[in-house]
């Protein structure tokens, strides 16, 4: 099985980068489709929290900002699907979290991915297997959660 993954930020700064970011993507999608046995096309949109209140009101019915949304676009033969992140929420949980900027978006990255390819995180066990699951996913990145 393959992965693959594209990047596009409608923001001006990226935290820790977009060729970091990029990177990781690659790697990501590469580790689920190697982990979950299937073929994973992933697009990944970086954007401010105005753009991702607009699109929570918009899909979920919530108003506000929300750190990260993933849309499934496809299952079969490759499941397909978008990330978006927010960069302002991810700067602003970082801080108060004490960890950087590019971790913490980087873990939305993650949580999405995990979202597209069957996690929830909806009841208590449900988010518990989902957060071992995002843990294993930073590890193979080479970074902590």
């Amino acid at each position: 099985m393959s992965g693959t993954a594209a990047l596009t930020a409608l923001v001006p700064r990226v935290p820790g980068g977009r060729r970091m970011l990029a990177r990781d993507l690659g790697r990501l999608a590469a580790w689920v489709a190697a982990r979950y046995e299937c073929a994973l096309d992933l697009s990944v949109v970086v954007v401010d929290d105005t753009a991702i209140a607009e699109l929570h009101e918009r899909y979920a019915g919530i108003p506000g900002p929300t750190d990260v949304l993933a849309f499934p676009l496809a299952d079969e033969p490759v499941i397909l699907g978008e990330v978006v992140l927010s960069a302002e929420t991810a700067r602003r949980e970082a801080a108060a979290r004490g960890h950087s900027a590019y971790d913490e978006l980087l873990l939305y990255v993650v949580h999405g991915v995990l979202h597209l390819v069957g996690h929830d995180d909806h009841d208590p066990a449900d988010r518990r297997r989902m957060r071992r699951a995002e843990r294993r996913a930073l590890a193979a990145l080479g970074r902590r959660s």
